[in-house]
């Protein structure tokens, strides 16, 4: 039942992300190698919408230069078609902790200085025995994943392949179940 604020302004409340679930990519990807042959490239991003002003610049040129300074790879920042950017990570394919600590390090520090409502996902990158591009996509809006796998050279998703992965991810993440929130993410930078 709604509460009595939400009926009166037609808005539910946000649901609060549960960042730490990025922490079940690991496992994900060692059950998607075993039970399907899926392995991790090691490229990971988040995807926000810039905010205006000098405030959420200097934020993202924080965040850039402290993953930058830790012993990985250097991020890489890629604006895309849509209006979003893309904070791009990449590390050994083996190494999807580490993929994973730094998506989480961008997501808090956004959320942490006030730019919440600018987080869009972010992506972890997998590719089948085929060489078919995977994506698990976390919703910061949902706080759930969904799998996104995008037809080379085409608008087309590969769906069995989704549904396959849902099937084997049930029980190690929370999945969104609504179709209509699970957004293909077309040329994500991710996927390339």
């Amino acid at each position: 039942m709604k509460g009595f604020w939400s009926v009166l302004t037609g808005r539910d409340k946000q649901v609060r992300p549960q960042l730490d679930s990025l922490f079940a990519l690991p496992g994900a990807a060692v059950t998607l190698q075993t039970a399907m042959d899926v392995v991790a490239t090691g490229v990971g991003g988040v995807c926000y919408r810039q905010a205006e002003g000098p405030a959420f610049v200097e934020a993202e040129a924080e965040l850039v230069a402290f993953l930058d300074s830790d012993e990985g790879p250097d991020v890489e920042r890629v604006p895309d078609g849509f209006g979003f950017t893309w904070l791009i990570s990449r590390w050994p394919a083996d190494d999807v902790g580490s993929l994973v600590t730094d998506l989480h390090a961008v997501n808090t520090s956004l959320q942490d200085q006030g730019f919440a409502r600018s987080l869009l996902a972010s992506v972890v990158g997998f590719r089948s025995a085929t060489g078919q591009p995977l994506g698990l996509v976390y919703r910061y809006t949902t706080g759930t994943f969904y799998p996104f796998a995008p037809l080379p050279g085409k608008r087309e998703r590969d769906v069995l392949l989704e549904l396959q992965v849902k099937t084997q991810l049930q029980h190690e993440m929370p999945l969104e179940a609504d179709q209509t929130k699970q957004f293909p993410l077309w040329d994500c930078p991710v996927l390339a």
